[in-house]
């Protein structure tokens, strides 16, 4: 049997044993027709959560009964009606709760021949339904709190697996695309220039333990335990960016202006994973370009500004279609999406004279 159901068939053993006490406290005097009428009264209370109405109905009728019985304690036997009642008003739509306290408050006073007795058992039917009601509205109140927390669980869950995904993007394609590039220019100067194609495979090798040291890092997020995880790169770690991508014949220039400021550790993220996926996309499709990389340090916000002088948009588009690239844009989407994720702004395009891409990215700071 459920939990809730022994508490019911609990607090029946409970209602019964209160109002049969009267007939044993001083010797058994009474009518046995009496305990009958009594524990009649109690024993719907145990189906009061699945059945409200009909219990309320038949605790009433036997209760109705009591005064017919014989000779009986003087004492109200009302206690099962009134949980009953409580249940009505907690479970019941609004048609049948109505319905059933206007027969109740009715049969009551059709019943009950003194009006001070009357006015109290209305009065304990009244607490009764409004306590039932209040109980209803606090567990839809819970109820609806508890989906809000799963919605919530669910958007956040969702929140990050996006933000693993773009991680995961920014980094393989960053990798995939240095690597790419080196291992194309190494076959063509292996014999011209021995010592170049050495330090090109030397990059494409220090470019896949970057991505695994940084992959590990995004998985270990994922694991269980609580081992010691990778710090996600930041500002400090532009430095080694921008020699990675030198290295893949594109002129990097950083410049800086302002005083730099700290910035929250999210936004620290999101600032090294937007330059980095602007500096991969002008390795795939801008290389060999130049590329500026500015970062404007304000009072309350960091603007980055990565412009090349590569291919415009719709070169670059068509290159990406020519090798097959599929998804083209979503290192776009993804600097959006980091940007706006941290309460700033990106607007992304071609140059005004057409020659070359921009990336202008705000975040506060």
């Amino acid at each position: 049997m459920p939990t809730k159901y022994r508490l019911d068939a609990g607090l029946a053993v409970l209602v019964a044993a209160v109002q049969l006490w009267p007939f044993f406290a001083r010797g058994f005097t009474y009518s046995w027709w009496g305990c009958a009428v009594v524990v009649a009264s109690a024993v719907p209370v145990v189906w009061r959560r699945r059945f409200p109405v009909t219990a309320l109905i038949a605790s009433l009728v036997a209760t109705s009964l009591y005064d017919f019985v014989g000779k009986v304690p003087d004492q109200p036997v009302w206690y099962g009606g009134i949980v009953a009642m409580h249940a009505v008003a907690a479970r019941s739509s609004a048609r049948a709760r109505i319905a059933a306290f206007a027969v109740s408050v009715g049969g009551v006073l059709l019943a009950v021949g003194s009006s001070e007795t009357a006015l109290r058992a209305v009065t304990l039917l009244g607490a009764a339904y409004a306590l039932g009601r209040a109980t209803a509205a606090a567990e839809e109140r819970a109820a609806r709190l508890e989906r809000e927390r799963e919605l919530e669980a669910e958007r956040a869950a969702e929140r990050e697996r996006a933000r693993i995904a773009r991680d995961m993007h920014d980094i393989l394609s960053h990798a995939v695309s240095v690597m790419v590039v080196q291992a194309e220019a190494g076959p063509v100067v292996l014999h011209a220039d021995p010592a170049r194609a050495e330090a090109a495979f030397d990059a494409i090798a220090a470019a896949g333990r970057d991505a695994m040291v940084q992959l590990r890092g995004i998985l270990a997020v994922l694991k269980e335990d609580d081992g010691p995880r990778a710090p996600q790169p930041t500002i400090d770690d532009l430095a080694a960016l921008v020699e990675q991508v030198r290295g893949a014949g594109v002129d990097v220039r950083r410049t800086t202006t302002g005083d730099p400021v700290p910035l929250r550790p999210d936004v620290a993220v999101a600032a090294y994973r937007i330059t980095q996926e602007a500096l991969t996309n002008v390795v795939k499709h801008a290389a060999p370009a130049r590329a500026d990389v500015h970062f404007d340090w304000r009072e309350d916000s960091l603007v980055i500004s990565i412009v090349d002088d590569g291919p415009g948009a719709a070169a670059r588009g068509a290159r990406a279609r020519g090798s097959g690239a599929r998804g083209a844009g979503r290192g776009l989407i993804g600097i959006r999406e980091r940007a706006v994720a941290c309460g700033g702004s990106a607007v992304l395009g071609p140059r005004p004279d057409r020659r070359g891409f921009r990336v202008l990215v705000e975040l506060p700071a």
